[in-house]
């Protein structure tokens, strides 16, 4: 039996996985990560991809896009060569998409020596950086 949360809480890693959680004022210890994976958002699902794929005309595909040249690196960034050092004035993709990607992490873990353990879905999501905790597996 399983019961699902949305519950808020605040986790510690270790080597980039869960290491304890807290939970309703209660510290968990995690002792194994049973299962990692990823959920991929749904960009396919965006006001601008159904626009395009429906063909109702409020977005031009064929329309020119708005371009502007990359700025030169400063010359601390540049390589003996004179290349960017790769991370350097490098883009990412704007903050104000969300397209939904959470890391899913089920572990073991329990709240003390004398408490029994438990199995708990754990999910990072990237759009808010928060943790929460969706599932509890008895």
């Amino acid at each position: 039996m399983s019961r699902l949360h949305t519950d808020v809480v605040e986790v510690a890693r270790r080597d980039d996985e869960p290491a304890q959680f807290l939970w309703r004022g209660r510290l968990y210890v995690v002792r194994e990560v049973l299962a990692r994976w990823t959920e991929s958002g749904g960009w396919w699902r965006s006001a601008a991809v159904q626009a395009v794929s429906s063909g109702d005309g409020q977005v031009d595909p064929l329309a020119p896009l708005d371009t502007a040249p990359i700025p030169s690196s400063p010359k601390w960034a540049q390589r003996a060569w004179g290349e960017p050092a790769p991370d350097v004035g490098a883009a990412v993709a704007p903050a104000s998409i969300d397209d939904g990607e959470q890391d899913w992490f089920r572990v073991e873990a329990g709240a003390g020596s004398s408490a029994g353990t438990g199995v708990y879905d754990l999910c990072f999501h990237w759009s808010t950086g928060g943790w929460s905790l969706a599932r509890v597996l008895d």
